[in-house]
């Protein structure tokens, strides 16, 4: 069966289909697949040794500004609010850090290469076992649609954020290792 991605913010048009609003709004189980939840102990990738709360977190807390560095602090929230930093508050982005202590600033593409896709794929595979379990036996008798704010699912188009729906359709479109 079809596993599509669409907005949350348009009404879907797909009769008979199950909505599934992976969002951080969405009803359990379901927002646990959002980047925002606050799994624990996620590894940090390029800072052996260090975890976060979610997948946001340590993606904002790599972000580089031209008027601030990291900050650490973002890997500790745990209340899916208060994890943006913004370029109207610290100015332009000039990159995501290598690593906490990493001295290489990456580039946009680089850095969902380097830090957000093995992150966030470590959390399906690590902390969604059952939910990813759940939605796979779905697609299997229905057609799913995953809700999302942004339904980007290529990681090299860099005009608009990457949608974590897309990565958990492609996931899903993978053949199980069970």
């Amino acid at each position: 069966m079809p596993i599509e991605v669409a907005s949350k913010r348009r009404k879907v048009q797909r009769p008979g289909a199950v909505v599934v609003d992976v969002t951080s709004r969405g009803p359990d189980p379901w927002v646990r697949f959002s980047p925002f939840y606050p799994h624990g102990d996620i590894p940090v990738p390029l800072s052996p040794g260090v975890t976060s709360a979610s997948v946001e977190g340590l993606w904002q807390a790599l972000k580089v500004f031209e008027g601030a560095d990291v900050d650490r602090s973002k890997l500790a929230v745990t209340s899916m609010k208060g994890l943006k930093r913004t370029v109207r508050r610290f100015g332009p982005v000039r990159g995501h850090r290598a690593g906490l202590a990493g001295e290489r600033l990456l580039g946009y593409l680089s850095a969902r290469r380097e830090i957000y896709l093995p992150a966030y794929r470590w959390v399906l595979e690590n902390r969604l076992q059952a939910e990813v379990a759940q939605l796979r036996e779905l697609t299997r008798s229905e057609d799913v649609v995953l809700l999302d704010y942004t339904t980007n699912g290529d990681v090299q188009d860099l005009s608009t954020p990457l949608s974590h729906a897309a990565l958990i359709a492609e996931h899903l479109r993978r053949p199980s290792e069970n």
